[in-house]
């Protein structure tokens, strides 16, 4: 498949839509033979998103990250030969990955007890919007929501403005591209104990469930209401005092660079390398009444200190100085960053390119087949 070598001799067997599709395709990353079972027309994600490859009908680029290295089986599943067919190939797989409603699998025949009695010692990973159980288990359900649901997306009602209350492009909904990851992570840890001890796996991974546990600082927090305390060092406003210090500022060409500079020795090397170390002697660390004005005065000084030289310039400083931060790139700036153009980011398939697996495997090239065609494995999957 052309993707590293890591899961050779893994087989996956994958019944999925839209984004549960990327937990099969981070496994078909690291070598794994995944086998996607498709019905109808195809999965979702085939002509899903906001853009696409050659034409408006094209394939859209998640189908061609989510579902590269893949062998793609046309199946119906609502039939007994297609039925059939599945338990075959789930005989031989190490897991089964169900990314649709929860259930689907159970109501086609072809859940838990049905896969274990032609593999005892399988794996079903079963992804869903909203788990197994509770209130709101059926509730059609899609990316934004789930990081709503856990709080994390900024939602204001009261200052409603086009084109809506909830933070929309701006915001990546991060459950609905993070859940592939804890699949994985789930399914890997399950195979690896039932190739040692012949004892399968029932998993369950809810996107949900992965918006809930994302940040500590919060849903934690709010377990031990009754036992937390705000840091002392923090303001009212819920700030840092040296927050100035942990900011983006406007550079003079226009860009922008992360000043990440909040330990102190950071921050000294910072005022030795433009010669400013009169802003040591501003206090950024006692939280007082005094606490707010001070941090609005090192931002002023910053703003127009980092506005007299490129983006560049400073990246080039902060390298020379060891001073913590970084420049901030949109996407097309960010193909033309000499970071990213040093390193094997992407790579070239089909006449395309891609940005690569972020799992580096020394010795090894990353170059995996594109997504397949609708069906175009099925007389080779199903003939062996």
């Amino acid at each position: 498949m052309s993707g590293y070598s890591l899961l050779a001799g893994v087989r996956i067997l994958e019944v999925a839509q839209l984004a549960p599709s990327s937990v099969g395709g981070h496994l078909a990353d690291l070598g794994a033979d995944v086998v996607k079972v498709e019905t109808g027309t195809g999965e979702g994600v085939r002509h899903n998103g906001a853009r696409a490859v050659g034409s408006p009908d094209g394939p859209g680029f998640m189908h061609l990250r989510w579902n590269r290295g893949k062998r793609s089986v046309a199946l119906d599943l609502r039939s007994e030969e297609g039925r059939q067919a599945f338990l075959r190939l789930a005989a031989t797989a190490d897991a089964v990955v169900e990314g649709t409603r929860h259930g689907h699998l159970e109501r086609l025949g072809l859940g838990w007890d049905a896969l274990r009695e032609v593999r005892p010692q399988t794996v079903l990973c079963e992804v869903s919007g909203t788990g197994a159980e509770g209130p709101y288990r059926d509730l059609a359900t899609g990316g934004m929501w789930f990081d709503a649901y856990a709080g994390m997306r900024t939602v204001d009602t009261d200052h409603p403005s086009p084109p809506g209350v909830m933070g929309g492009s701006a915001e990546v909904p991060q459950a609905m591209y993070a859940v592939g990851a804890y699949g994985a992570m789930a399914i890997l840890a399950a195979v690896l104990r039932a190739r040692e001890t012949g004892v399968g796996a029932r998993l369950q991974v809810s996107s949900i469930d992965v918006a809930t546990a994302w940040m500590p600082d919060r849903i934690d927090a709010a377990l031990n209401a009754d036992r937390t305390y705000a840091r002392p060092c923090w303001t009212p406003d819920g700030r840092l005092p040296d927050w100035p210090l942990l900011d983006a500022y406007a550079t003079k060409d226009g860009g922008a660079i992360v000043l990440g500079s909040h330990h102190p020795k950071f921050w000294r090397a910072l005022c030795a390398a433009v010669g400013r170390p009169d802003l040591l002697d501003i206090d950024l660390s006692t939280v007082d009444e005094g606490s707010e004005e001070r941090a609005l005065q090192v931002w002023r000084e910053l703003d127009a200190l980092f506005r007299t030289r490129t983006k560049q310039e400073w990246t080039d400083l902060f390298l020379a100085h060891d001073v913590a931060g970084g420049p901030v790139n949109t996407v097309e700036e960010l193909l033309d960053d000499p970071h990213f153009r040093a390193r094997a980011t992407t790579y070239e398939k089909g006449g395309y390119r891609f940005a690569a697996s972020p799992v580096r495997v020394v010795g090894e090239e990353f170059a995996p087949e594109l997504a397949p065609e609708l069906g175009q494995h099925t007389e080779e999957v199903l003939g062996s």
